[in-house]
């Protein structure tokens, strides 16, 4: 297989970008979810599986450290990384069960599950949607453009318009550092 041009995969890039003109809404309504979360006294539990598992590492950090603003730290939690954890539950019972079995110690009904799978179908992602569910915790999901099993199983869900990871993570990022931004802003200031 020979290697793309730079120029493709720029406008490749661009076009998913530019499709997600469009998502505004959401992410306000993703955006006040979070809010009114944080407000109420709840947490935000973050998990997903390889450049999943990171983008969810990396925005537990912007809310948790700061991001762009000075405020106070707020209560977001990457559930993968913490990896003697993930490392004991997949090894007494089950890799599905990694992000599950935390949320069954850990989630409440005032938190929120953040949840990321480009594909929308990864088992353990499943689980711990379900998890939170049953706990009366809101959920919101990113994913591809199809959903997958998530788009029945989420109160709120980004699918970005490709089918392949890349471009599926880079409307992710920018999607969820509109909604760090708009998080900090609420809690930033006098």
């Amino acid at each position: 297989m020979n290697p793309r041009p730079w120029s493709q995969v720029h406008a490749e890039h661009l076009d998913v970008i530019g499709q997600l003109a469009a998502a505004g809404p959401l992410l306000d309504e993703m955006a006040a979810l979070l809010i009114d979360c944080i407000r109420g006294g709840g947490r935000i539990y973050l998990f997903g599986n390889g450049g999943s598992a990171a983008d969810a590492e990396h925005i537990a950090t912007e809310l948790l450290g700061r991001f762009k603003l000075d405020r106070r730290a707020l209560p977001a939690i990457a559930l993968s990384a913490n990896t003697s954890t993930m490392t004991a539950i997949g090894n007494d019972l089950g890799y599905d069960r990694v992000f599950a079995r935390q949320l069954e110690g850990l989630i409440t009904g005032g938190d929120v599950a953040w949840a990321i799978s480009t594909s929308g179908n990864s088992p353990n992602v499943l689980a711990a949607i379900e998890v939170a569910r049953s706990a009366d915790a809101r959920v919101i999901g990113f994913s591809g453009r199809g959903g997958g099993a998530m788009a029945d199983a989420c109160d709120l869900l980004l699918r970005v318009p490709h089918d392949k990871s890349d471009r599926i993570q880079e409307g992710h990022e920018l999607a969820y550092h509109y909604l760090c931004e708009r998080i900090e802003a609420s809690f930033a200031g006098p």
